[in-house]
């Protein structure tokens, strides 16, 4: 996938913060197929995956004008996605649907989710976006806005309280 440059996502962001329809269009062209390849990963379907979009970008609609760094807007519209994802796969109704292996499979991922978020947030959001949507160091420092040194000390401390956790 393609480096999104923040700078511009950020100005993108400041004049959707301000109204600009036009310019909130553009987050969701910029953003969508990274989110998209997110959803579909951890839902395994492309339908649930496309509702689990909508109702992404709507919550990030309603709540942008509560973002005060619009540069944390990658992380904080990811960390929506994933508990939209989370919320799908918790819902009795899309659990009937499904095969015995599936439903573990299931388990086994929201249960690993719900590790994943119980981590400090940015060790939680550095963990998410280099597993889950593989982004490299240097991307995921950008994002974040901080080094790339202190970018591997999250991912390294979230490893570490990870493997301390009874999975």
């Amino acid at each position: 996938m393609e480096t999104i440059d923040t700078a511009y996502l950020n100005d993108l962001v400041e004049r959707a913060q301000q109204g600009s329809s036009n310019a909130y269009a553009e987050l969701y062209a910029a953003t969508y197929q990274r989110q998209y390849a997110y959803a579909y990963h951890m839902l395994g379907d492309e339908f649930l995956a496309r509702d689990a979009l909508q109702e992404t970008f709507l919550r990030a609609l309603k709540e942008l004008h509560r973002l005060q760094n619009a540069a944390l807007f990658l992380a904080w519209l990811s960390r929506i996605n994933f508990q939209v994802c989370r919320e799908i796969l918790r819902d009795p109704a899309q659990q009937d649907e499904k095969e015995p292996a599936e439903e573990v499979e299931i388990e086994r991922r929201t249960y690993s989710l719900q590790q994943i978020e119980s981590l400090p947030v940015t060790e939680s959001q550095v963990i998410l976006m280099h597993y889950l949507q593989r982004l490299g160091p240097d991307e995921i420092a950008n994002q974040l806005n901080m080094g790339r040194g202190a970018m591997k000390r999250y991912l390294k401390s979230g490893r570490r309280h990870l493997l301390k956790l009874d999975f």
